[in-house]
């Protein structure tokens, strides 16, 4: 088959976020979803489509590489062709050339999903195995219960509310009141909430962003962050469950979050939420 890499440009992210929809599967691990784009749709359009990269096959997309950082690309698959020899041994000749516009020379860091051939490939063209993650997984058959804060979907008027609790959790300036309207106004966002969290004494505590996939299939939590004057209280465990409950609404199978293995603290928390870890993932890196 022939392969053809891409850049699809702003008038392809459509099609992009699309073909991300469709893999979406609870039989599947977790990879790269709609609501990752989403999410950095905040950056602009234009910014977006300059770090996506296409793999397709008669027209058909088949892979989706979007640069999270110039050194670092998160890599999705379309499913039957997860264990297909010549996609995983195009994908190593692109992402091991710099002269094909996917990684630069250098080091370099890849997150794939579990169970794809393509890690194998890596590992054998002298790739390493890197930072571990914990992808985790609550099931929405049935109801969620009450999460203990009042929850207020964020809208234009509660942005700057929204936007200074995520710069608080983070220590993350860029998140500013005028980027939350960016990411607002983007098309995945249509299928997405923003969610902030009070405390009894009416604090914005806690805030989330769930993305859909569509119905019957699994939603997104990213990013979820808890204001750094109210740790230590559950309320990251809360928020989580009450993104649960709204993912639940929206019509998604199940709610996935991902954070790294090293921060026990964030695992714990997904996990008092009702969240259950999944197989640990390895990223992947080549040496300078």
């Amino acid at each position: 088959m022939t392969i053809v890499l891409n850049e699809p440009g702003v008038d392809g992210l459509t099609e992009v976020v699309d073909a991300l929809r469709i893999w979406q599967d609870d039989r599947m691990p977790l990879q790269l979803h709609p609501g990752d784009l989403g999410w950095a749709w905040a950056l602009g359009a234009e910014r977006l489509a300059a770090a996506v990269r296409t793999w397709s096959v008669a027209g058909r997309i088949v892979a989706v590489g979007y640069l999270d950082d110039p050194d670092v690309l998160r890599l999705a698959t379309a499913p039957d062709l997860r264990q297909d020899g010549a996609l995983a041994r195009r994908l190593l000749a692109d992402l091991d050339d710099p002269e094909r516009g996917v990684l630069p020379p250098g080091k370099v860091g890849l997150e794939i999903p579990n169970g794809a051939l393509l890690r194998e490939v890596l590992l054998e063209a002298g790739w390493v195995l890197d930072e571990p993650w914990t992808p985790l997984r609550r099931d929405l058959a049935e109801p969620v219960k009450d999460s203990g804060l009042r929850i207020e979907v964020a809208g234009p008027e509660t942005a700057g509310v929204r936007t200074a609790v995520h710069r608080s959790a983070f220590s993350s300036p860029a998140f500013t009141e005028e980027i939350w309207h960016v990411l607002a106004a983007g098309p995945v966002y249509a299928d997405a909430r923003c969610l902030i969290g009070y405390d009894e004494q009416d604090n914005a505590v806690a805030a989330a962003t769930v993305w859909s996939a569509g119905p019957g299939k699994p939603g997104l939590l990213e990013p979820v962050g808890v204001h750094a004057d109210h740790r230590g209280r559950g309320h990251g465990t809360a928020i989580s469950v009450a993104a649960a409950a709204v993912l639940r609404e929206l019509g998604a199978s199940s709610a996935l979050v991902s954070t790294p293995t090293s921060n026990a603290a964030a695992v714990a928390a997904y996990r008092a939420a009702g969240y259950e870890p999944s197989s640990e993932r390895l990223d992947v890196s080549r040496a300078a």
